[in-house]
This record gives structure tokens, sequence and C-alpha cells, in this order.
């Protein structure tokens, strides 16, 4: 995310070796995760887990390390949040390496340790961080002041704690406890949804690029209405059935969150950045928002109603709903991705010293 890439751009010599280390170390954790995982060698996949554990550790220190010296406050909410999100990250990794090495306490207790790991993941590290940099990004995005008040606070406060208080409840068998997170966690997405609505309200009036601001700013805004779903999909559960297993539905809560949330965040994102920040020379980055906006919103659409789709089919259970969904999400996802990479390849072969 930018704050990350800030911070790792702006790092001493030090810093920057730590901060290598870590990325590799996080990467080849997770490829030696999945490959034992996959191949049923559980003290692999544990080794694996361990080195991402110690790439998240490393990921954390690179971020903060580059603030211990800066002129402004280092410990802003916005710092606060990322780290939190690792934090989140690591305990739910740790969760699963736990019942993959066999830890009979976790295996035992493996109904809500499923439960805990996947708020932790999902519905916290990943929403809080990009939650968090939505605070800075949107308001670029829109062509608004960034804004101020209770709701960035509120979204933070809210997904910070909701998660790891849905993770206690399920692991202590409380269901108060997962309640109570339950409902932090719509309050974060709800202060998420206050505070687009109050930037939105003042975002620029672009004469030029139309296709492209299009396509940025709604699937920005279909991201967060999406998570506003997701969550509440997965808060009503936890609400209704407290720490029973049934709880958590990874069927019913993939189209909004993974899809509607994660995935189309992040080629808004990137259909903004790519010709923001990327390679290239100004004519080359003129060349690339007229890329990016072409079909902008037909691809939108296909975005938005095969999540939809998708998110009913899990509901009714009706497979032909589910593959029709899966069909017109792909196609919206595929012809991004597409021009995305053809936006990418313009800026490289045109940027100077090519």
């Amino acid at each position: 995310m930018p704050f990350f890439a800030a911070a790792f751009a702006a790092a001493p010599p030090a810093d920057a070796r730590l901060r290598g280390a870590s990325v590799a170390a996080v990467a080849v954790g997770a490829a030696i995760v999945a490959g034992g995982a996959a191949a049923a060698t559980y003290g692999v996949a544990v080794a694996g887990a361990a080195a991402f554990l110690a790439g998240i550790a490393g990921v954390g220190a690179a971020t903060a390390l580059p603030l211990r010296g800066s002129l402004g406050p280092g410990r802003g909410l916005v710092t606060r949040a990322y780290l939190v999100a690792l934090g989140q990250l690591g305990v739910g990794v740790l969760l699963g390496s736990l019942f993959l090495a066999g830890w009979e306490p976790m295996a035992a207790a493996w109904s809500g340790g499923r439960t805990a790991h996947a708020w932790l993941n999902l519905v916290g590290f990943v929403s809080l961080v990009i939650a968090t940099t939505l605070l800075h990004f949107f308001p670029t995005v829109v062509g608004a002041r960034i804004g101020g008040g209770r709701s960035p606070r509120v979204a933070v406060y809210g997904l910070a704690a909701g998660p790891p208080l849905v993770a206690v409840g399920s692991l202590a068998t409380s269901d108060v406890v997962v309640r109570v997170g339950a409902v932090l966690a719509v309050a974060g997405a709800a202060g998420l949804t206050a505070y687009a609505a109050t930037v939105w309200r003042t975002r620029a009036r672009w004469t030029t690029d139309l296709d492209w601001h299009r396509f940025a700013m709604g699937g920005l805004v279909s991201a967060v209405t999406w998570f506003d779903v997701g969550v509440l999909v997965a808060a009503g559960r936890a609400l209704a059935f407290g720490v029973s297993p049934v709880a958590w539905s990874t069927q019913l809560v993939a189209a909004p969150l993974v899809v509607g949330w994660v995935a189309t965040a992040i080629v808004a994102s990137a259909t903004h950045l790519l010709p923001a920040v990327g390679p290239g020379r100004p004519t080359e980055h003129a060349r690339q928002r007229e890329l990016l906006g072409r079909v902008a919103v037909p691809r939108l659409v296909l975005l938005n109603l095969g999540t939809g789709m998708l998110a009913a089919g899990a509901v009714l259970e009706a497979d032909a709903v589910v593959l029709a969904g899966a069909v017109a999400t792909s196609l919206g996802l595929g012809a991004t991705v597409v021009l995305l990479g053809r936006a990418a390849l313009l800026g490289i072969r045109r940027s100077p010293g090519a």
C-alpha cells in the first residue's frame, strides 16, 4: 500500500536491507506454506509459516524505523493502524501454524480457531490496511481535500478492535465477546462509509479523462459498498450464532469481501496510480489514462453485477447464478487487468533511459 511504499523508499541503507530480507521472507514463507499444505507435508508448511512470521515482524520494523527521525509526528493514526494490521496478520498466521503443526489444544479448538483465523486475516488485516489507505487515497482519487472528524477514527478503531475481539471470543467460547467484536467491526465499516460520503460531497468536477476518472472513482465507491455488505454478513452471522462453528461462512462472505472489496479496490487503485506515479513521461501517462478509461462503465457494471450474482448464488445455493456471476466478474476483472498490463508496458518501454 502507498504508506508502506513511502516508508520503504525513505529507509536508510540498514533499513533497506531489513526491508528486502523481510519481503523475501514473506514471499518465500507463503510459497512454502502453500506447497507444504498442498502436499500434506505439514512440517514443511510450519517451517514456511515461521519464515512468514519473521517476515511480518521485519515489515513492521521497516515500516516504523524510517519514522524515528522524521520531523513530523511518527505515531499517527495511519501508522498505528498499519502496525496493528500486521499484528492481526501475525496472530492469524500463528493460529493456522499451530493447527498445521498438530498442536493438540489448537486442533481441539479449531472450530473457534478457524473463525478467529478468518476474522483476523480478512476482516482484520486486509480490510484494515485497505480502509486505512483509503483515508488518504480516496480523497486523492475523487479530487477532494483529505477529511477529518470522527469517522476516520471510528473506521480504524472499529476494524482494529473488532476482529481481535471476535477471535478471542471464538477461542474462549464467549458469545458476548464475539458479539461485541462484531458490533465494533460494523461500526468500523460504517465509519469508513461515512468518511467516504463526506469526502464525496466535496469531490472535483473533472473535465478531462472522464472515463479514467469514472472507473477509478466508481471502483472505489463500489469497493466500499461491498465492504459494508460483507461486514454486515459476517457480523450478522456472528451476532446470530455466537461461537457456533456456523457463525463464519466463507461461502457467503467471499463474493462481497474478496471480489467486491479487495479485488475491486486493487484494480481501481491501480487504475489511478499507474498513470499518476508509474513509469513513463507525461505523453505516455496521457496515453495510459486513455487506455485505462476504455469501456469503463461496462467494466464497472460487469464487476458489480458479477459480484452481486456470486453473492446471491451463494445465498440461494444456485449454481447457475454463481456460474453467471463468475463469468461476468471474470470478464470485468480480466479486461481491466489486460488494460493495466498494456498501460504498464507502455510506460516501461517509453520511460527515460529505457
